[in-house]
């Protein structure tokens, strides 16, 4: 997918009717995330599903969507993706798939994303190398929601998921190496914690160690966050690790990434 050129508008009052019509049809990429709040996933969902000769499937998700208490953007996301994953298994119809993996439109890959993590037939190798170009996507959204549709299988599988992880951190695509950082932060955003990295943040170690002094400034704003997640429960780990990681490298980027990490203690 290549990157998108156009600046996007700062309110909603601001997108062009064009524009949003575009949004919608699924012709384009959202900009930024005002654009990205801003689409209408029922109308975006009616128009892929019509290009593509698939309307009869429009009908059970709109249901799905009629039944959510909270409607929000990641929740209906996850419900289109999910609902998608199981019509598409039923009609023995995984061409589908492949096309909303490729859509042009990063809402569409989203929710192609979210069909992986809700399929429960893959092992978490397997999981976590089917989801790679999703957290490798050139979008922020797709790269977002990549983690979070697999967050809950990693927190089972943690151990084994670490394992795999740690191999990501070497590698050359910064948006893979932040992946294995922020799908396991302990606290995160819009999601649930992961109990078990709350009381032992010293598992991830594997993870964390090799990007201390990350030339990223998109993973060393994870390692940063995770660790200040890990602070809120166990300052000690976090305090002697950061003092180590002081002493052992002594760059701007590990400066950077301490800083973010001790926040809390510091307050």
């Amino acid at each position: 997918m290549s990157k998108i050129q156009r600046k996007g508008a700062r309110r909603m009052a601001d997108i062009s009717i064009d524009c949003l019509d575009s949004l919608n049809r699924g012709e384009i990429e959202t900009a930024n995330l005002v654009e990205w709040l801003a689409v209408d996933q029922r109308l975006l969902l009616e128009h892929i599903l019509q290009q593509n000769g698939r309307l009869h499937y429009l009908k059970p998700i709109l249901l799905l969507l009629e039944q959510l208490q909270k409607p929000t953007v990641n929740s209906i996301n996850e419900t289109i993706g999910r609902a998608l994953l199981d019509l598409v298994t039923q009609h023995r119809d995984t061409i589908f798939l492949t096309i909303l993996s490729n859509h042009v439109a990063d809402l569409v890959r989203c929710w192609a994303a979210y069909t992986i993590g809700g399929d429960k037939q893959l092992e978490i190798e397997e999981l976590l190398f089917s989801i790679r170009p999703f957290a490798a996507d050139t979008h922020f959204g797709v790269r977002e929601i990549s983690w979070m549709a697999i967050r809950n299988r990693i927190a089972f599988d943690l151990d084994q998921s670490i394992a795999v992880l740690s191999l990501w951190t070497l590698d050359k695509d910064e948006n893979l190496r932040r992946f294995a950082s922020e799908s396991t932060r302990p606290r995160g955003v819009w999601c649930k914690h992961i109990d078990r990295l709350k009381q032992e943040p010293s598992l991830a170690l594997p993870i964390l160690e090799p990007l201390k002094s990350d030339p990223s400034k998109y993973v060393r704003d994870s390692v940063g966050n995770w660790l200040n997640d890990a602070s809120k429960s166990q300052p000690g780990f976090v305090g002697a690790l950061c003092h180590r990681w002081e002493e052992e490298s002594d760059t701007k980027e590990t400066k950077y990434i301490i800083g973010k990490a001790l926040r809390t203690i510091l307050k």
